[in-house]
């Protein structure tokens, strides 16, 4: 025992030894009066949020994440409620409605300043696809092509480029063969946004006249009640069968609309990859996935089809260029395993030198 030094003044835990002797009382540090900060981790979460509360978060979200400057923070936020498992079908819609105000625009995900923001947004929100009705999965699934798979066909990595290149592959072979009908529907809609102006502006212009006709039927029955009891008995013998035809139709509109979104993101997939030809580690993928798609082309609609014809046609006359040993830029194609190799073609290095001796002729002997 160190004299005028207490047992209990000693932190057995904290005693410091040298050479297996406790130091003097002066050395002996009190540890009692040394307070050592504490580190803590707190995660904020909303598993404790009301219902309530998660719906207005979800409003705040997605009124701000239309907004290019707040895309990544809003993203974020929209990924943290995902985690908590604040997505619920009494929430869904107010998160499709944080999805649908990030798509305000079809390519405003390809951007490069917000692609890594989309890219895990919508990455996340696969894993609550069936908090959501069939409508809502089919669009969340159409812009999943464009914010994930279309944004992967960007990157540097060879395997992760081949793997958005397979998924490609595989959503254009679940696709139906395109019919004439969605043909001449495509045709019809370019011009229907015209027609529907020039109608409303030639309405504006003349305003309709009541004719003759129709105004000896009002003064013979001013108030129209002949015609409403026709439309009601009228509707109520009709009533079941009008019901399950527009169910049909809806489910049939819906089909369509779906099948028009998905293989409009394909055709982007696909024009995305081409323009990354010039680059030798893609460019075999590249030709497989375009080929694919000419060999598939029947599933595509006639604008699409064009365009693919178009894709396929520059891709093959690259692939000329690539076998006359040209590139794109028109300069030798050849990789950094070509390029030394011609350089050490001409250059003239004596093995026996480097051997040693001088090119003697005893090392002519050793080298045989």
């Amino acid at each position: 025992m160190v004299e005028g030094l207490e047992v209990d003044d000693i932190d057995i835990d904290h005693t410091v030894v040298i050479g297996m002797f406790i130091l003097q009382p002066e050395y002996v540090i009190q540890w009692s009066e040394v307070t050592i900060p504490e580190k803590r981790l707190r995660f904020k979460t909303t598993t404790d949020a009301s219902e309530v509360q998660v719906i207005e978060a979800m409003q705040k979200i997605a009124s701000h994440i239309k907004n290019p400057s707040k895309v990544g923070k809003a993203s974020k936020l929209a990924i943290q409620l995902i985690t908590a498992g604040s997505i619920k079908p009494a929430t869904s819609d107010y998160f499709f409605a944080i999805l649908e105000s990030a798509m305000w625009s079809q390519t405003v995900c390809n951007d490069p300043l917000v692609r890594a923001d989309y890219h895990a947004l919508f990455s996340a929100a696969q894993d609550v696809t069936e908090c959501f009705n069939k409508k809502q999965r089919n669009q969340i699934m159409a812009w999943t092509i464009r914010a994930v798979v279309a944004n992967d066909l960007f990157t540097d990595d060879s395997f992760v480029f081949s793997k958005a290149s397979g998924r490609i592959k595989e959503a254009i072979l679940h696709l139906p063969r395109a019919t004439e009908e969605e043909d001449i529907e495509e045709s019809a809609a370019l011009t229907e946004t015209e027609m529907v102006d020039a109608d409303n502006q030639t309405k504006e212009e003349t305003p309709s006249a009541p004719s003759s006709e129709d105004s000896s039927k009002e003064g013979f029955d001013p108030f129209g009640l002949d015609a409403l009891i026709l439309k009601k008995n009228d509707e109520k013998a009709r009533g079941k069968k009008d019901g399950a035809a527009k169910y049909n139709k809806e489910e049939d509109d819906e089909n369509k609309r779906f099948l028009k979104c998905q293989r409009e993101a394909l055709v982007l997939c696909l024009e995305i990859a081409a323009k990354r030809y010039k680059l030798p580690w893609c460019q075999t993928v590249i030709d497989i996935l375009v080929k694919h798609a000419y060999d598939n082309i029947s599933r595509f609609t006639t604008k699409q089809r064009e365009a693919i014809q178009k894709l396929w046609a520059s891709i093959r006359e690259q692939q000329a260029r690539r076998k006359q040993g040209k590139s794109v830029s028109g300069k030798l194609d050849v990789n950094a395993f070509e390029s030394l190799q011609e350089k050490y073609a001409n250059q003239k290095i004596s093995i026996r030198r480097a051997v040693g001796g001088g090119g003697s002729r005893r090392a002519a002997q050793w080298l045989g």
